[in-house]
């Protein structure tokens, strides 16, 4: 049976943490101490009320800034040897076209540039083609289409998309930092550079 790699993109494949403190800092709704990571700008807009401006945040880091935002270490490097390994790859996202809040920013196009930008349409990068990518807008349009492209892996960093896909599905969690306390039936890994072994 052919392998078949499904990748998430927001905060598996490229890592917000840096632009997310910058753009915060800009708009005065943070401090220089608060940590550098998109987990703690939200959560300390959420303690202060801010709501509105963690979800305008969102759309603005997510379209027009989303090129300061940064590949994470080894991921194309993994997704190399994996692709000269004879695995298919995809990659399934779910993203909304639009921002709920501020500017109507593609942000389909905007993740699309970055994806171009990082080569991954180019031969000297991942030589993917386009129709290797989907953005689906809602989380059940995007497990539907993890099982119409018969993945036979998928890579997430979010527990509740994991928890919706099949259980005889090869289900990796990507946690860079988080403690994972509670045991689950997938596989976590903490860097990119693990996962062509686990594929493998």
């Amino acid at each position: 049976m052919s392998l078949v790699l499904g990748l998430d993109f927001d905060n598996t494949l490229i890592c917000y943490d840096g632009v997310f403190h910058k753009v915060a800092k800009e708009r005065f709704l943070i401090s220089e101490t608060t940590p550098k990571d998109k987990i703690s700008v939200r959560n300390h807009l959420r303690v202060i009320g801010q709501e509105d401006a963690w979800t305008e945040l969102q759309g603005e880091v997510y379209g027009p800034r989303i090129h300061e935002a940064a590949i994470f270490d080894g991921a194309l490097e993994a997704i190399k040897i994996l692709m000269l390994a004879g695995v298919e790859i995809c990659l399934i996202s779910h993203k909304t076209r639009a921002p709920y809040l501020g500017k109507a920013h593609d942000l389909h196009l905007a993740a699309t540039s970055w994806l171009r930008c990082h080569k991954f349409f180019s031969v000297d990068g991942a030589n993917w083609s386009p129709d290797q990518v989907f953005f689906e807008t809602t989380k059940e349009s995007k497990i539907s289409r993890i099982l119409s492209q018969r993945c036979t892996h998928f890579l997430d960093d979010l527990p509740e998309i994991l928890d919706m896909l099949p259980s005889d599905m090869n289900r990796i969690q990507f946690a860079p930092r988080e403690v994972v306390s509670k045991k689950h039936s997938w596989s976590v890994i903490r860097q990119w550079r693990e996962l062509p072994n686990l594929v493998l």
